[in-house]
């Protein structure tokens, strides 16, 4: 066999077929794409409305569907923040599979499309899907997945170009009868070719210049998108609102009332609002213009009204209430419990005067963005704090805490009495109708448990020797507190000063000096509610119904 003849068997090696370099910048070309996709969707979402985001109508439906184990561990685990952990996780999903969608756009372009596709209908499924969810929707998904699509045969094409004839390899056309000057430059200008696309088949510096476009395309939509999403945004309108004074106002503090102004590490009495808790299943908050706000009730009343936002503040039966909210998923020893001052109408009036049926023995309330909360009417009626709530520590509610109103029952867990951003309240039955968290399997009945805390020593803190302080709060709402002790190591319980008592639904500081000498501690609390019941040390996690036992730490002092 010739020289000649061996040519062309040389240029079907995996050097022409498989270039150098070519699947890591497939991989490449897959994140940029999603970038792509990701971008022009917020930027649809700008027009849409911000829950419309792909990431975001993801984001819920995996709150929606995963199980209650790992909801709580989420919880535990991260927070205040377990709705960025979310955000955080689903973006590396999707860059994972954008690498593999590169990957595979690399061997078969409509599979490549097919992979971008099935991203944008997950999208637009988990937007529409949504309880509070529509067609419009979907625009944003459906618009990120063309735009990642095409984004995609344009960073795939330059590493899929057909391999050139490499030098040596004998011309395509016959070189019969030709001179041999020619064939020598023939060959020399396909080595040049080569040279340039600096690899078969593959032409980096297009790939590059596309990848540049790609991704300022997607720095620029996306931020572009995030900025036309502040037009939702109802910070100024809720600045302008004004709380009305109260008819009923909260029982004044007496002197001394706060033991943090003396206890270094002690919880205040009062949680500033930026500092207070947060579970909710909103990834994004709901934003309602005071002016487009109604409140309408129905189901089991004689007379069915809605309100707006105005009929509700004008009211001249304001109340303003100092109330301790818990949250069912915190943990023994957890601060996933507030303290604020609350200012909103009776909600057992409310009911009343549209006549609520006696057949009705569930509120079910529905936030704006399709959350259900059920609560207990008998509560609802009969615990005298309860209120339909419109302001929080002197100024209107947060938008993240409820904006433009929120109900509240002292005395239950958030997850059957805190509906925030509510606009319906529904008289049914439980009977009638499972809401969000009983069709997860949590109790209808959630009474919060009687509860203490230590604040300070941390635990495992190591701290100097000599007389410091124990402190920390206890809650038992609607009943109030009446002792807190202490033990030490398996000493005697010893009783703990308290705050002063200002109201039933408010926790209560407590302090217990004691003298350290070097060595190592434990200390344990537990609290007496007014009606005589002790802290029960039998631990139980907080599903279904919220935690309880003795918290327990180890310190230690040298």
């Amino acid at each position: 066999m010739t020289t000649t003849e061996q040519a062309p068997a040389s240029a079907t090696g995996p050097d022409v077929a498989a270039p150098r370099g070519r699947r890591p910048l497939a991989a490449v070309a897959g994140l940029l794409s999603a970038g792509v996709a990701l971008g022009i969707a917020e930027l649809a979402a700008g027009l849409v409305g911000p829950a419309s985001s792909p990431v975001v109508a993801v984001g819920d439906t995996v709150i929606t569907l995963v199980p209650e184990p790992v909801k709580q561990f989420a919880i535990a685990t991260f927070g205040a923040n377990d709705k960025t952990a979310l955000v955080v996780g689903t973006l590396v999903l999707v860059a994972l599979y954008a690498v593999l969608v590169g990957l595979v756009a690399l061997r078969s372009r409509r599979l490549g499309v097919a992979g971008t596709a099935l991203f944008g209908l997950i999208g637009a499924l988990a937007a529409v899907t949504r309880p509070a969810g529509g067609l419009p929707d979907a625009l944003p998904s459906v618009v990120g997945a063309l735009a990642g699509t095409l984004a995609l045969l344009q960073l795939v094409r330059p590493l899929t170009l057909p391999a050139p004839a490499p030098a040596g390899a004998p011309p395509a056309v016959d070189d019969a009868g030709r001179h041999a000057d020619e064939v020598v430059l023939d060959r020399l200008r396909g080595a040049l070719a080569m040279a340039d696309r600096k690899g078969s088949g593959m032409d980096r510096r297009r790939f590059f210049l596309t990848g540049g476009i790609a991704l300022g395309a997607a720095a620029a939509t996306g931020g572009g998108g995030r900025l036309l999403q502040r037009r939702f945004d109802v910070s100024a309108a809720r600045g302008d609102l004004a709380l009305p004074a109260p008819a009923s106002p909260a029982a004044a503090l007496p002197p001394g009332a706060d033991l943090a102004e003396q206890v270094e590490g002690l919880t205040p009495l009062f949680t500033p609002n930026r500092d207070f808790y947060r579970v909710d299943t909103a990834i994004t908050v709901p934003q309602i213009r005071p002016a487009e706000y109604t409140l309408t009730l129905r189901g089991m009343f004689d007379s069915p009204r809605t309100y707006t936002l105005a009929d509700l503040v004008d009211r001249d039966d304001v109340i303003e209430r100092d109330i301790t909210l818990t949250c069912v998923s915190n943990e023994v020893g957890g601060t996933l419990a507030s303290t604020a001052r609350w200012t909103g109408i009776p909600l057992g009036a409310l009911l009343r005067e549209n006549g609520i049926q006696s057949r009705s023995d569930q509120l079910v309330c529905r936030s704006q963005d399709g959350m259900t909360i059920g609560a207990s009417t008998r509560a609802a009626l009969e615990v005298e704090d309860a209120m339909v709530a419109f302001g929080q520590n002197g100024e209107p509610l947060p938008v993240e805490h409820g904006f433009p109103v929120r109900m509240l029952i002292p005395g239950l867990y958030g997850y059957v009495s805190a509906c925030k951003w509510m606009t319906e309240i529904e008289a049914s039955t439980y009977d009638a109708f499972d809401v969000y968290w009983t069709a997860r399997d949590w109790a209808r009945q959630a009474p919060v448990k009687l509860f203490s805390r230590i604040d300070t020593p941390a635990p495992l803190r190591r701290f100097p020797a000599g007389r410091r302080p124990i402190a920390g709060v206890a809650w038992a709402q609607t009943r109030g507190i009446a002792r807190v002790e202490v033990r030490v190591d398996e000493e005697e319980w010893q009783e703990a000063q308290l705050s002063p008592r200002v109201d039933a639904d408010l926790w209560r500081q407590w302090v217990l000096p004691f003298d350290f000498a070097p060595g190592s501690y434990q200390l344990t609390v537990r609290a007496t509610a007014a009606d005589g019941e002790v802290q029960t040390g039998e631990r139980a996690a907080p599903f279904p119904d919220g935690a309880s036992g003795l918290q327990s730490i180890r310190v230690i002092a040298t």
